[in-house]
């Protein structure tokens, strides 16, 4: 039997290959809002975060997420992605 191919995404700031279950997308819908997916499937530009709170303290502080979503991430969404973990 074949096995099912499982995705790999990259976490934006430690440059890890993790399986995408492994990760927290956070997305920039075309409307210009910023949102976290976590059905992974959600319309617009997308940035994939370990699920680790130290990965998430450290987007926050270098600004990471700002420059891949080309946008200003408000502090909410920080606080948003703590809550997942």
């Amino acid at each position: 039997m074949k096995q099912k191919k499982i995705p790999m995404r990259s976490c934006v700031i430690t440059k890890e290959k993790c399986p995408k279950m492994d990760l927290i997308r956070v997305v920039r819908t075309p409307e210009g809002e910023v949102i976290v997916d976590i059905t992974g499937k959600a319309n617009g530009r997308g940035a994939y975060l370990k699920k680790d709170l130290e990965v998430i303290n450290k987007a926050q502080k270098s600004k990471q997420l700002n420059r891949h979503l080309e946008t200003e991430v408000s502090d909410s969404i920080y606080d948003e992605l703590r809550s997942y973990l």
